[in-house]
């Protein structure tokens, strides 16, 4: 159990440098956040088996489990409440933008 534990590992990790290489190299915040929440779900989730296949121990393996747990109760929640943010910040600026390209009233100099 221990090779397949260090491989599962060794996958968790390589997942979540690639999702690391995803926030620095997509264009925009909706996509960094795809490569963040998603990935790092998986990323973490694998690299949390393998170490409880390396452990074997039944205390820790249960503990990992809850932790896995939590991971999949809050990761979307963190992902939903992230898109809102970049969604509600994209239209604030094309409002701003919509404002700022608006004619101006003329008014007569007094």
């Amino acid at each position: 159990m221990s090779l397949v534990g260090w491989l599962f590992c060794s996958l968790g990790t390589l997942i979540l440098l690639i999702a690391a290489l995803g926030l620095l190299r997509l264009p925009d915040a909706l996509t960094r956040q795809h490569a963040a929440t998603k990935a790092a779900t998986l990323g973490v989730s694998l690299f949390a088996i393998g170490s409880a296949l390396i452990i074997g121990d039944a205390a820790w393996t249960w503990r990992i489990l809850v932790l896995l747990g939590l991971l999949f109760a809050t990761l979307p929640i963190a992902s939903h409440a992230l898109a809102r943010a970049a969604v509600g910040e994209a239209i604030r600026k094309a409002a701003a933008n919509e404002d700022a390209t608006a004619p101006q009233e003329s008014r007569p100099l007094p």
